[in-house]
């Protein structure tokens, strides 16, 4: 997306043009003016970045039939429209159209340029939301996917993308939540196993002494004429693939015969003197590190070295805060999908937060987020569990100050239901600077119509 402050001025009136124009110019955008709004209309396309002002009173395509030809162009384009005196309830209309903000005649610089700027701001989020739907929508395709566009997880897509048909086994590593199964998914559906089966088991949840029968299988437990088809894990992923989560927790005994299945590719359960075959392959998961491990004799290093084939290590959300926005935006798309619920939109401090919070249940906890937001529309789930002194210690004044006066704002809206001229006599300010100030801070008033 272009850096550059685009803005188009029309008005019929090549003086006024002009002087909109020098004082655009001064605040360093980049400025194009027309009398004619019909000449507009080809330079516009749904890539177009900047923000356009128009006058409502203009021979032969006045302002608000502009507004609604460039709207079957891109129904988001930020159009401000400019208005007289006694043309207030077609500018009302034209808000209601779809116009970003009107702006009466004579205004000053400050409330202007103000304007301008959140329009610009406004049109740069809605390009940036529909950049980030269209890699979602290049990242799509049949099986688990590994979002992002940071470099590190372009790496560790092209790693997965170059090992997902070799037989290697591959050790996964990374913190909590940080999407180690997912990745582990990705390998078994995009390879020549994806039509096998997938069995996970987790060493963490299985007490010592019942590993062996969970990982190998148990003859007793499962006589003739079935003594070939033992119960364990190995078997059940038989031509498929074996995720061992949590993979420091093997025990020691469990270690050691797993070593030995992996140098056999043999397989002999509790109980029977008869070895069978099996094609696994095998990929393995910790957050620990299992080097250190092996250093300090808690695991068995040749082990470890018949698991650690491929390493793959999958970075915390810290580390690549840019994908953020994908990844909640995918997350609100799965959940609205699965629960049949149309997803709520963040606000842009909403949003902010999102790249501000350190995350440390990292993409479990941005899932978790996403989807009650999704069921409950509360917006409280960004930031929850954190005080407001504590978020306050991050925060500039202007930052505090716009906190305090988004809640004065929220909590008359709530009172009043939504009624605009209760909140304003309440809060005492024109409704101008109401209407200014709930755009600024993605307040809209039908959001509190059904709170009395």
């Amino acid at each position: 997306m272009s850096e550059a402050k685009k803005v188009i001025v029309i008005d019929d009136e090549p003086d006024i043009c002009r002087a909109v124009a020098q004082t655009l110019t001064l605040h360093h955008y980049q400025v194009d003016w027309f009398t004619s709004a019909e000449k507009v209309l080809p330079l516009l396309n749904t890539q177009w970045d900047g923000v356009i002002i128009a006058d409502i009173n203009m021979p032969n395509m006045d302002g608000l039939e502009f507004l609604i030809k460039a709207f079957e162009i891109d129904a988001q384009l930020a159009i401000i429209l400019l208005t007289g005196h006694g043309d207030i309830s077609l500018a009302v209309e034209s808000m209601r159209k779809g116009a970003y903000d009107f702006l009466e005649k004579p205004f000053a610089t400050d409330t202007f340029i103000d304007s301008v700027k959140r329009a610009q701001d406004h049109r740069n989020l809605v390009l940036e939301n529909r950049r980030l739907r269209e890699e979602l929508d290049a990242q799509s395709g049949p099986g688990p996917r590994v979002l992002g566009n940071h470099p590190k997880i372009k790496e560790l897509r092209r790693t997965l993308t170059r090992v997902k048909d070799t037989p290697a086994n591959v050790m996964i590593m990374g913190e909590t939540g940080v999407g180690k199964e997912l990745v582990a998914r990705f390998l078994h559906d995009h390879s020549k196993r994806a039509k096998g089966p997938f069995v996970v088991l987790d060493c963490g949840a299985i007490p010592d002494e019942l590993m062996d029968r969970e990982l190998f299988g148990d003859y007793k437990l499962n006589p003739p004429p079935n003594k070939h088809s033992p119960s364990g894990k190995i078997v059940a992923a038989d031509r498929g693939t074996l995720l061992l989560d949590n993979i420091e927790n093997l025990s020691p005994g469990a270690q050691m015969k797993f070593l030995r299945f992996l140098e056999e590719k043999q397989l002999r359960s509790i109980g029977s003197n008869e070895c069978m075959a099996v094609d696994v392959r095998v990929l393995s998961s910790s957050t620990s590190d299992i080097q250190a491990l092996v250093d300090q004799g808690q695991f068995r290093a040749d082990l470890y070295y018949r698991l650690n084939v491929i390493h793959v290590r999958v970075p915390p959300l810290r580390e690549r805060v840019e994908d953020i926005s994908l990844l909640f935006e995918n997350f609100l798309r799965l959940a609205s999908s699965r629960y049949q619920i149309r997803a709520p939109r963040p606000t842009l401090n909403q949003k902010a937060w999102l790249q501000t919070h350190t995350w440390p249940g990292n993409i479990r906890e941005l899932r978790n987020v996403a989807e009650r937001f999704v069921l409950t529309g509360d917006h409280s789930v960004f930031g929850a569990g954190e005080s407001d002194s504590d978020l306050s210690l991050n925060l500039s004044m202007a930052e505090q100050v716009n906190r305090f006066e988004k809640t004065l704002i929220h909590d008359a809206l709530k009172r009043c239901a939504g009624r605009l001229k209760s909140v304003h006599a309440q809060l005492n300010i024109p409704r101008k600077t109401l209407y200014e100030k709930m755009q600024k801070y993605g307040l809209d008033k039908n959001d509190y119509k059904n709170d009395l």
